[in-house]
């Protein structure tokens, strides 16, 4: 295994390092809260190539996920149990994948973290979960923390998948790069292109809520979208939804999960009224015109391809509502290019912690509004 402490501590960048293959494990746990997306990844920077050679998402139990997405009602020492119990946890899921997928070598371990606050208006972005554990259990270094270097210099930390989609796509025609979890957004990329992306608007989650609610937490989404399938949208509450000033804000922006979360739910459905399918079919169609608004009034350049990753790409009414509504746009799943659409984040992580070894600047301008390109991230060393 390459001794990475020796040339982080030193800050030596020997031209070997560049052209190197770095082996990585990266961590992803999103705004949906419902698991931990692992991936061991291949990464080399001079080629511009990222390999995922293994992939999973091990699931949370409901109580977690409920603890965590209720984070903010939760009390500081229940803040910092979770904090610790995290990262317990995702040592203990990482012991299951390296031995699930007999992985012998890795450079470096990558983690998002868990987000429970992020607020642009502030400046202010909070993700947990201890990465202690999993550097002195392992021994290997784990990069983590990745937005507040962004924050420092007046950026909003978010997104910072379009590295990743600079770095794969950014030799190419004009691509839009489409991420829908919890949160959708969005990253535009290209040749003779000035990377740029911003937040969309709801992605999964508006409609995992609805699913939370109406069942009493017993299921948490609507699997392939079939009771959205069924139901009839209702157009006025899509218009109503549609005057957030959100939709009308110039990029660079980005969403705090509660700007359409569950109270946006509670507010405007009532599901002693309403029928889950409707409910769901509006809310489905929301996501999808929301993303057709974005890319109308935000992308300068004609795409040729809109590439989609993430889980909602498993939601065919989502994705008949998406490729409806942008008729003139190729829209692909990321699979289509070898990479899992629920492993890219994670993959995503592994490439940024690969280039915070090799402090190399990670943000856009373009994409955060920062004031400056930084190299993102924190080294826990064992």
């Amino acid at each position: 295994m390459l001794n990475l402490c020796y040339y982080i501590e030193r800050g030596v960048l020997e031209s070997f390092m560049k052209n190197k293959t770095f082996k990585v494990i990266g961590m992803m746990s999103g705004t949906s809260a419902d698991g931990l997306s692992v991936a061991y990844c291949f990464i080399n920077f001079s080629k511009r190539r990222i390999k995922v050679m293994a992939y999973k998402t091990y699931k949370y139990s409901k109580n977690l996920t409920n603890r965590i997405i209720n984070a903010r009602n939760l009390s500081l020492s229940e803040i910092v149990k979770l904090h610790y119990e995290l990262g317990r946890l995702w040592a203990e899921i990482l012991d299951k994948f390296i031995d699930e997928f007999n992985i012998k070598d890795i450079d470096l371990i990558s983690s998002h973290g868990q987000t429970i606050y992020h607020s642009s208006k502030e400046g202010l972005t909070f993700q947990i979960g201890e990465v202690e554990f999993i550097s002195r259990r392992f021994n290997i270094p784990v990069a983590y923390d990745f937005r507040v270097g962004d924050i420092v210099f007046e950026g909003e930390g978010a997104p910072l998948i379009p590295f990743m989609d600079w770095f794969l796509f950014g030799e190419r025609k004009c691509v839009c790069l489409l991420n829908i979890g919890g949160i959708s957004n969005i990253s535009v990329v290209g040749r003779n292109i000035k990377t740029y992306g911003f937040d969309i608007g709801p992605g999964n989650t508006l409609m995992d809520w609805a699913v939370n609610i109406y069942t009493n937490g017993k299921k948490t989404y609507d699997k392939d979208g079939l009771l959205a399938l069924k139901g009839r949208i209702d157009f006025k509450k899509i218009e109503k939804f549609l005057k957030n000033p959100f939709f009308y804000k110039k990029p660079p922006k980005s969403l705090d999960r509660e700007e359409f979360g569950k109270d946006f739910v509670i507010k405007n459905f009532d599901f002693k009224k309403e029928k889950i399918e409707d409910v769901l079919a509006t809310l489905n169609y929301f996501t999808a015109i929301s993303i057709k608004i974005a890319i109308e009034r935000f992308v300068e350049e004609k795409p040729e391809e809109l590439i989609v990753s993430g889980g909602g790409v498993y939601n065919k009414k989502l994705m008949d509502n998406i490729k409806n509504l942008l008729p003139d746009i190729v829209v692909k799943s990321i699979s289509d290019y070898g990479i899992h659409p629920l492993a890219k984040e994670a993959a995503g992580f592994s490439l940024l912690g690969v280039a915070r070894v090799l402090n190399i600047y990670s943000n856009f301008p373009s994409v955060t509004g920062t004031k400056k390109r930084v190299v993102l991230g924190k080294i826990s060393n064992p």
